[in-house]
């Protein structure tokens, strides 16, 4: 079931509507070209209350206090590349927000880190990317890019700091990779300097975690939107790191041409040049990261794989209470956030398809009624957790 904690729907960003506006052109002839597959009988399907508890009132973000690293996380080590904490910042007893060397990007990235009460005891560790405008910007200087005074993350945009304060992981939320589909680039881009996110995310920043944490060496990983994708990739080039891959709303098979639309839109949006990141769409090595070919499937057997979606039409949150009786936001989710998710549906039958196909096992989640928005990926991630929690060695709450 459905957790019945919810926060209320965070504002749909820029990215959104780009992706639409780009996805929506196409839509007409990509469609009838990709020929987009029903979904099988046995599919299946995850079902949403007709009841929510009243949005929560917004509270400020604490400011981060600088705290020495020695202090903070004394048994921290460097990766083997060289890649090390520079430093951190306390947001709260259990929250963290990490400064790290990246080696192989030469620059510094922001980590934002949540421990469980106990830490005595070691925890497994749950890895969380951002949609495509969250988190940070780049400019060179990993600056702020902020919604009013916060950072839209999984901290702020989602109830994760609450829902996770009874659980015995630690979870792991990456600041920074901004329309960079968390994937190692081709070339440096002059917008988004040099992306090497996926060998951030296998070689660098776990055994930095798993020093620092002194973590059980266990892993799971969760994307949204643009990183839905991420998190299969990065699970597949990496087969094992990762015991559970959640994959919400995500428009996957990147070799269909609205899915193709949907990442030349997205790096788009952020300024970057898009044959930087994987050459030309059907080139070797664009098919090379369509994490839904048969040869990569196989690479997530023995993963416990949750894929979620939405249908587009409007959902329990995209209602005035929800969104705070914002008329305006409630036109945004409905309008432009219905369109996307109704495209991520269709990837989301011709991906599942295609595990089937290649006898991989998972579980796909189809809502119903829902938008591309973060209500619903608070839901995906309430619902997944059990599945996740399991994998990971830890009962679903407490010790």
């Amino acid at each position: 079931m459905i957790s019945s904690r919810r926060m209320h729907v965070r504002r749909m960003g820029t990215v959104a509507m780009a992706t639409a506006a780009v996805m929506t052109s196409l839509t007409a002839t990509a469609v009838c070209a990709s020929g987009a597959s029903a979904a099988p009988a046995t599919s299946p399907t995850a079902t949403s209350p007709t009841a929510t508890a009243e949005p929560k009132p917004k509270v400020p973000a604490p400011a981060p206090v600088p705290v020495p690293v020695e202090s903070a996380f004394p048994n921290a080590k460097s990766a083997p590349d060289g890649s090390h904490i520079v430093s951190v910042s306390r947001v709260s007893p259990r929250r963290f927000i990490i400064e790290l060397h990246s080696a192989a990007m030469n620059r510094t990235v922001g980590v934002q880190i949540i421990r469980p009460a106990d830490t005595s005891v070691p925890a497994p560790s749950l890895y969380l990317l951002n949609g495509a405008e969250d988190g940070r910007s780049y400019n060179g200087n990993a600056t702020w890019k902020t919604e009013g005074d916060e950072v839209k993350t999984w901290e702020t945009a989602t109830d994760v700091v609450d829902f996770m304060a009874d659980k015995h992981v630690n979870v792991v939320t990456m600041m920074d990779g901004a329309y960079t589909y968390f994937s190692d680039w081709l070339r440096d881009d002059p917008k988004l300097g040099r992306n090497k996110w996926q060998t951030l995310l296998t070689k660098e920043l776990p055994p930095i975690i798993d020093s620092a944490l002194q973590t059980t060496g266990r892993n799971a990983i969760a994307g949204l939107s643009m990183s839905a994708t991420s998190a299969l990739q990065i699970a597949e080039s990496a087969p094992g790191l990762y015991r559970s891959v959640g994959s919400f709303s995500g428009c996957s098979d990147i070799q269909d041409p609205v899915c193709a639309a949907a990442v030349a839109g997205v790096t788009s949006l952020g300024g970057a040049n898009l044959l930087n990141m994987w050459g030309a769409p059907g080139s070797p090595t664009w098919i090379a990261h369509d994490p839904t070919t048969a040869d990569n499937l196989v690479k997530l057997r023995g993963s416990n794989v949750v894929i979620t979606t939405g249908n587009g039409k409007p959902g329990i949150h995209d209602t005035l209470s929800e969104t705070d009786n914002d008329a305006s936001q409630l036109w945004r989710q409905k309008t432009i956030g219905g369109n996307p998710e109704s495209l991520v549906a269709d990837s989301t039958h011709r991906v599942q398809a295609k595990f089937a196909a290649a006898k991989v096992p998972a579980t796909f989640m189809f809502r119903g009624n829902g938008t591309h928005s973060w209500a619903y990926w608070q839901d995906d991630l309430h619902d997944a957790w059990p599945s996740f929690a399991a994998s990971l060695g830890i009962p679903t709450t407490g010790q």
